[in-house]
């Protein structure tokens, strides 16, 4: 089919043109989301998220320019996105509790005072949100085992971790 005609029907929000979109580009762009290495969402999130904002911004597409472009451009914006809030995850490893032995007294209760802020600022977190990052980074539960545990998707289990780290960075200044 002609990129032009082609484009137009999706711009209408034509069923049969988003779905021939869906099958001929769906396993192309799961190859293209592998090439990155993410924490939290799989390639076929960002497959889906991708055909979403393209139905969402169907009106913008422009019959001058190459659908596949177009696409791949959605599809790298949601991957260079979501790589941009993953950097800004908190890790946990500096609210650390074990220590040796041989550490002193001083760097315990720095740590026990660390912890007990943390502790703090995460029941400040809605409570959904707090149960979901309780479970994630303190319990050392696997996404797997929130879903099970919540019914909730990989994705919105994604996003509570997301948002509370953001709040925990914004809050401790490590922003």
């Amino acid at each position: 089919m002609e990129n032009k005609k082609f484009i137009e029907k999706l711009k209408k929000g034509e069923q049969k043109a988003f779905k021939q979109a869906y099958l001929m580009y769906y396993p192309k762009l799961i190859l293209a989301a592998k090439k990155f290495n993410f924490k939290f969402l799989s390639p076929d999130d960002f497959a889906q998220e991708t055909f979403l904002k393209l139905y969402q911004n169907k009106h913008l597409l422009k019959t001058e320019v190459l659908f596949d472009k177009q696409l791949y451009s959605i599809c790298k914006n949601n991957i260079i996105n979501h790589l941009k809030r993953e950097q800004k995850v908190i890790p946990l490893n500096n609210y650390n509790t074990t220590l040796e032995e041989d550490e002193d007294t001083n760097t315990q209760t720095l740590l026990e005072h660390r912890k007990q802020e943390l502790l703090k600022l995460i029941k400040q977190l809605p409570e959904q949100q707090q149960k979901i990052y309780v479970l994630h980074k303190l319990e050392q539960y696997t996404y797997q085992e929130i879903i099970e545990l919540t019914g909730l998707s990989k994705k919105t289990i994604a996003n509570h971790i997301y948002l509370a780290n953001k709040f925990l960075q914004k809050k401790t200044g490590k922003a």
